[in-house]
């Protein structure tokens, strides 16, 4: 005997959770393999012809100056 009952249970729970995901994921895909069938591809586009590229026009400002601050005559502070 290797396993215990509760070694056997534990592996046949690992199997059945490992089941059912397998099952679940198998099931989406079916879906989605079945929606795809119904759906017919677009067809082929015609080939587009190749025409120049436009030029690009960069806009571009000019940097401003800024104006100078005035300043007023400074303050004397005394201390007392």
């Amino acid at each position: 005997m290797l396993l215990s009952v509760q070694g056997y249970g534990a592996l046949y729970t690992v199997c059945l959770f490992l089941l059912c995901i397998i099952c679940v994921h198998a099931v989406k895909l079916v879906r989605i393999g079945y929606r795809t069938l119904r759906k017919k591809l677009p067809p082929d586009p015609p080939p587009k012809q190749k025409t120049e590229p436009e030029p690009v026009f960069y806009l571009v400002e000019r940097k401003k100056k800024r104006p100078k601050p005035e300043y007023s005559e400074p303050k004397r502070f005394q201390f007392k």
